[in-house]
């Protein structure tokens, strides 16, 4: 029987600050963060079929469909829950790959909470998150769908309020690898938590900082670059450059504005020093597809 397509959105995220505050025994490490959804989003097409057949439609350079985090989520989904159903998946990929944005861990959690509704499983919040868990740190984050303040590996959320913004957003061209970064032996993994839950402003937000930027910077010249830019963009524009940083483990760096009109200034400024693709986008307080927040 043929089925009607879900196109399912699927955004990306910014770390406004990233702390590593301890290494754990089994090798992952201890962070402190906040994220943020911004409206720059994939999209994952999915067809429900009745054979049990999970498949991915077209091409992800250099990611088999075996190792592809929308076809290992269906499937892991489909494990667990027992559902005879299957589901024809199709990814359009917006968010840059290696970018610390993201892209991989929001299309795993977009295709766990769309085929929950197509497959009428409707599990309870924590089971998918927990089930999200073992796809990625990140993906928890985004079944639950908020801005949140993060501990743990990332999987200990909290809501947080914080005023609405535009962001400007800079992709390199270069892709970094997370793991990578996390070895490097200069990683600093002490910082002392900031400890902002139930904070409803951003000022202590923007005290943080990357604890992965200066490794990333000294590895990857074209990601220097970009911050540099944007960096004196900020400073031109009447901004706090302190306010411009990296995302995650890279490549992607940002800067908070509080209006459009300012971001698009920005980004004019930047576009002319040519050290990446630029974006202005906007802060989403919610999930398009809706938050799975816990309590």
């Amino acid at each position: 029987m043929l089925r009607e397509i879900l196109q399912a959105p699927a955004p990306a995220k910014l770390n406004l600050f990233l702390h590593v505050t301890g290494r754990r025994a089994d090798g992952y490490h201890e962070l402190e963060t906040v994220f943020q959804l911004v409206d720059l989003c994939d999209r994952v097409d999915l067809r429900v079929r009745d054979d049990g057949l999970i498949r991915r439609e077209g091409a992800l350079p250099g990611v088999p469909p075996e190792a592809d985090l929308i076809v290992r989520a269906a499937r892991l989904l489909q494990a667990e829950s027992g559902t005879s159903l299957g589901v024809d998946l199709a990814l359009d990929k917006t968010i840059p790959m290696g970018g610390g944005l993201g892209g991989g861990s929001s299309d795993a959690a977009t295709v766990l909470m769309a085929l929950d509704r197509l497959w009428g499983l409707d599990w309870p919040a924590e089971r998918l998150a927990a089930l999200g868990l073992r796809l990625g740190a990140d993906v928890p984050f985004f079944l639950f769908g908020r801005t949140a303040y993060a501990r743990g590996i990332g999987e200990r959320l909290e809501p947080l309020e914080l005023p609405p913004s535009w962001f400007v957003i800079v992709a390199p061209p270069v892709m970094v690898p997370t793991a990578g970064v996390f070895a490097a032996p200069e990683l600093t993994r002490q910082t002392e938590p900031l400890r902002i839950a139930g904070l409803s402003r951003d000022d202590r937000v923007w005290q943080g900082g990357n604890d992965l930027q200066p490794v990333v910077l000294r590895r990857y010249p074209e990601v220097a670059a970009a911050l540099s830019s944007l960096k004196g963009a900020a400073l031109a524009a009447g901004l706090d450059p302190a306010r411009a940083r990296m995302s995650g483990s890279g490549a992607c760096v940002f800067c908070p504005t509080p209006t459009e009109a300012l971001a698009g200034r920005l980004a004019g400024e930047v576009l002319r020093s040519e050290v990446g693709t630029v974006r202005v986008c906007r802060g989403l307080s919610r999930h398009p597809l809706g938050s799975r927040q816990v309590g």
